[in-house]
């Protein structure tokens, strides 16, 4: 199984390489632009866990763009019709409740959706909970990747269980969390 994973990386790449090295020097607890390989990884390693419900393929892909409050607060009035930032949106291209092919042309790649996720945001939320940006960036990827994967928390008891199952995925790369953890999803 192979998982691809298209980063658009357009927070990090707005600052020049003296602007980050001047930022990582002023906050170092929360500068970490995460390598491309961990971002591969950290999803390849959730999909390979969780073995969802979807469609089998030799090769899945995924689109995960890190952006400002800015942007991010655009796509939300867009497409939730909601005009502040939040942290962390998923756009799944698997429908639900739409019958999938049990296998999908192994030549294909099965292209799970886009994950948008506002540094910005994740910043303030780290800052708060008290905790690296590293690990808020991977919570927020673990919600988002859920979200692609069909996960959804309509209510109270889908709520519970989609954080429960967010904690066990970074538990499985190693990054703890506390749980006094307080999302603003």
């Amino acid at each position: 199984m192979y998982l691809e994973v298209s980063i658009q990386d357009c927070f990090w790449s707005s600052y020049s390489s003296e602007e980050k090295q001047l930022k990582a020097q002023e906050d170092s607890d929360n500068f970490c632009p995460i390598s491309s390989q961990n971002w591969e990884y950290w999803f390849w390693k959730w999909l390979e866990i969780l073995q969802p419900d979807i469609p089998v393929a030799q090769n899945y892909e995924l689109s995960l763009r890190l952006t400002d409050d800015s942007e991010i607060q655009t796509l939300n009035s867009q497409y939730r019709y909601q005009n502040q930032p939040t942290d962390v949106l998923a756009f799944a291209t698997l429908e639900v409740n739409v019958p999938q092919p049990e296998v999908v042309d192994s030549d294909l790649q099965l292209y799970l959706g886009d994950i948008v996720i506002s540094i910005e945001t994740a910043f303030r939320q780290a800052k708060k909970q008290g905790h690296p940006l590293k690990t808020e960036l991977a919570w927020l990827a673990a919600h988002g990747f859920l979200h692609l994967l069909g996960w959804d928390h309509q209510d109270e008891a889908s709520w519970q269980k989609m954080l429960k199952q967010q904690l066990f995925l970074l538990h499985a790369l190693g990054i703890t969390i506390g749980e006094q953890i307080t999302p603003e999803h």
